[in-house]
């Protein structure tokens, strides 16, 4: 793989940048954006069933 930099410039000797972006940039578009709309839905569903399970957990011990 070429470098795209020419001689000066920042080189990244172990070309973890290139590979990062090459990586990054193999995903399919289709699967990147199910992705990124299933991801915080599922975040937000399960940081509400926690933050109930806690407030239910302190009302309880509360009124013991």
């Amino acid at each position: 793989m070429a470098n795209p930099q020419g001689p000066q410039g920042n080189h990244d000797p172990a070309g973890s940048t290139q590979m990062f972006r090459a990586f990054v940039d193999e995903a399919p578009p289709a699967q990147q954006q199910a992705a990124a709309s299933s991801g915080p839905r599922v975040g937000l569903i399960v940081g509400i069933v926690v933050a109930v399970a806690v407030v239910a957990a302190v009302a309880w011990l509360a009124f013991k």
